[in-house]
């Protein structure tokens, strides 16, 4: 059997109900085979980055899993598309985005897959709600170098 990897996954969603879909796509996770959801941030607010439409929301969740990271990609790219996933161009507003951000410490560069993340350090809507759960995975000179983005928590 394959040995337990703890892995972080970005959601965000901005369009229709964002809130209620980020709250379905987390049980989707948790339902998941060879997945144990163990931590999850609370729900933020944060501007578009590099893109436009509505704010988006945006959460964080530690999973324990014996997927391999490939294969627990394939996963998440369904409950993308079951929740409408399109993708028209690059950082069009969507109804779901799910990220591999961290696959334990592996270090991952293939045509379909790069972990660690290659853009979480620049983005505030992921070191904060990662910050949040795994603050031993977020240095505080990462955290400084993305404090002019506009990220609240959610409803507040």
């Amino acid at each position: 059997m394959r040995e337990l990897v703890t892995a972080y996954i970005g959601l965000g969603a901005n369009l229709g109900s964002a809130a209620s879909t980020v709250a379905t796509a987390i049980d989707a996770i948790a339902d998941m085979d060879g997945v144990a959801l163990t931590l999850q941030s609370s729900l933020y607010s944060s501007a578009p980055v590099d893109a436009g439409g509505p704010d988006y929301v945006n959460a964080v969740v530690e999973i324990q899993t014996r997927l391999t990271a490939p294969d627990l990609l394939s996963a998440l790219q369904a409950i993308e598309l079951g929740a409408g996933r399109e993708r028209p161009y690059r950082n069009a507003p969507r109804t779901l985005d799910l990220d591999l951000l961290l696959y334990g410490d592996a270090r991952i560069a293939s045509a379909t897959l790069d972990v660690p993340h290659p853009r979480m350090r620049e983005r505030a809507f992921v070191l904060l709600p990662l910050a949040e759960i795994a603050p031993h995975r977020v240095a505080q000179d990462q955290l400084d170098a993305v404090a002019n983005q506009r990220v609240q928590t959610y409803g507040s």
